[in-house]
């Protein structure tokens, strides 16, 4: 069976940095288009941050997503921002806020036919330590996993080395989720923080193996595939040598203001289907 492929939203959007950016509608039109199987949709502003989408706009997007066949592949919770999402800050409103928002993006998801929602376990503040951060994060993946059983919803935990500092490695996001014990929590990557901390991407393939729900691609500087030192031609090897079922997802072209996000869209589609 071919491998599922996907598109974050990330460079569609003008969340981190200012893009060109488009509607939520036009952004899975376009997506559609090109041949996509899914769609990984940032719960940000402008396309999907909870608090701003009344129950019309929800029903309108879940028939746009139905209308042009694209599946909702998972949502990225916004790691940062105005309204933060860190599961291990040192002030409890903060954390409290994060377990809300992130069992709002699970309401969103069941409610737009998805079933993987991605978890960032958060980042430590100067004066905290790790083993307190790393409590506060595993106590908040708990309750909102709880949370997702009831729509059989898989919480991925992703290790953010490039963007933070409590879960760096594929061994720390293992540890996570087994201290968690939750069948519903489960593991991702993204190549780009591999690639940064200059490990062997297929490693974490092999190591994740059955627990891998969930994958990002993207070479060095956000770039498709292709563009830089990264051997995908292995990982893709890999992912179906694991009988890999989950979407492989590009994150890519979000990072600066002159990306063309149709044109990483097109490329990264054109190389990954011929492999898929």
């Amino acid at each position: 069976m071919a491998l599922k492929l996907s598109f974050n939203t990330w460079a569609y959007s003008s969340y981190p940095s200012w893009l060109p950016a488009y509607t939520l509608e036009e952004t899975i039109k376009r997506l559609a288009r090109i041949g996509y199987d899914g769609i990984e949709i940032g719960a940000a502003s402008p396309h999907a941050y909870p608090d701003f989408l009344s129950e019309s706009r929800r029903k309108e997007i879940k028939n746009v997503l139905d209308g042009e066949g694209i599946a909702l592949s998972s949502m990225l919770p916004a790691p940062s921002g105005g309204p933060c999402n860190n599961a291990c800050s040192p002030y409890p409103e903060e954390r409290r806020y994060t377990v809300d928002n992130y069992k709002k993006i699970v309401d969103l998801t069941a409610e737009w036919g998805g079933k993987t929602v991605l978890y960032i376990p958060g980042w430590t503040l100067f004066g905290t330590e790790r083993r307190e951060g790393w409590a506060w994060s595993a106590e908040a993946l708990s309750e909102i996993a709880g949370h997702a059983a009831q729509y059989d919803i898989t919480l991925a935990i992703e290790p953010t080395s490039y963007d933070s500092n409590l879960v760096d490695t594929g061994d720390h996001a293992i540890e996570l989720m087994n201290e968690v014990g939750l069948p519903n929590v489960k593991l991702m990557f993204d190549t780009f923080h591999v690639l940064y901390r200059r490990e062997v991407m297929t490693d974490y393939v092999y190591q994740m193996g059955a627990d891998l729900a969930h994958i990002h691609i993207s070479e060095e500087n956000r770039m498709p595939p292709g563009h830089g030192r990264g051997d995908f031609e292995s990982v893709m090897t890999a992912l179906k040598e694991i009988d890999f079922t989950g979407y492989v997802t590009l994150e890519i072209g979000f990072d600066h203001r002159g990306a063309e996000p149709d044109w990483f869209a097109k490329e990264a589609f054109t190389w990954l289907k011929e492999r898929a």
